[in-house]
């Protein structure tokens, strides 16, 4: 969940602008060359365009990806729905953010493979439960599970809540194949895994052992590494399905707000 807004406070409207240009930089500066093009560039008037954009800019590359995120309106989940198709981060309040589009983009096509029919997926910090949707589209049946696992009680509910005014979502979590859990994230949520799939949505000094404990042979693990406003790349982890060691590589630079202990979060705003 990259970038925290200030609140909408007369005074603060400069400082915020100003620590936004900051860190769109800063991030800019640590993508890949051929990424920085059309990373923030990819606009849309509403869902549909949105999704076009990602892919025309080649953001979005893979059919199961592009099907999901066209079968989730971003709208449902962002504070101001006007917006919501902006490729830019947008508050929802706690100190968090529903990411911006090319990076939940991004990271949907990095996991792809396991984001398979049948296949469970935890997302640590699930916040608006945008993102947590999209991927219970991807699992579901076959026994699909998706998980979407928030440490603030008020953000555990509303991601629930926008999901229940998703038709999409909302059948997903009729059928049970979509569930939130209120916890740490740092812990995982060890009864519904081993996990095929594991999102972590916050920067994690070294990635939580218990999330490695809980990720199933043959899974992939994507997770921002570094600390709190300083350098942070995102970290793909393998397992392994036959020796079931773990194998990790970087993909690119990234800024997201620290995965820490609730207080933490709330005393940052």
């Amino acid at each position: 969940m990259p970038l925290v807004r200030l609140r909408a406070l007369p005074f603060r409207s400069s400082l915020l602008r100003s620590a936004q240009s900051r860190w769109w930089k800063q991030t800019l500066n640590s993508l890949p060359p051929g990424r920085r093009t059309m990373s923030w560039k990819s606009h849309g008037t509403d869902n549909a365009s949105l999704v076009q954009a990602l892919r025309d800019n080649e953001i979005v590359t893979s059919e199961s990806v592009e099907s999901a995120m066209r079968l989730v309106d971003r709208g449902y989940y962002a504070r101001d729905r006007q917006t919501a198709y902006v490729d830019a981060p947008q508050a929802i309040g706690s100190a968090a953010t529903i990411s911006a589009p090319h990076m939940h983009a991004y990271c949907l096509e990095l996991m792809r493979d396991s984001l398979k029919p049948g296949n469970r997926v935890l997302d640590v910090g699930s916040g608006s439960g945008y993102l947590t949707a999209v991927m219970a589209h991807m699992v579901r049946g076959e026994g699909g599970l998706a998980v979407g696992l928030e440490h603030i009680p008020s953000l555990h509910r509303a991601g629930e809540e926008n999901c229940r005014r998703d038709p999409g979502a909302r059948t997903l979590l009729d059928s049970g194949e979509l569930v939130f859990v209120l916890g740490d994230g740092r812990r995982g949520h060890l009864e519904s895994s081993p996990y095929d799939c594991i999102h972590v949505g916050a920067a994690a000094t070294s990635i939580p052992s218990n999330l490695l404990e809980q990720l199933a042979r043959g899974g992939r693990l994507v997770c921002p590494v570094g600390k709190e406003g300083g350098s942070q790349r995102l970290v793909c982890v393998d397992r392994d399905r036959d020796s079931g060691k773990l194998s990790e590589r970087i993909v690119m630079g990234v800024q997201y707000v620290p995965l820490c202990s609730k207080e933490h979060q709330l005393g940052r705003w």
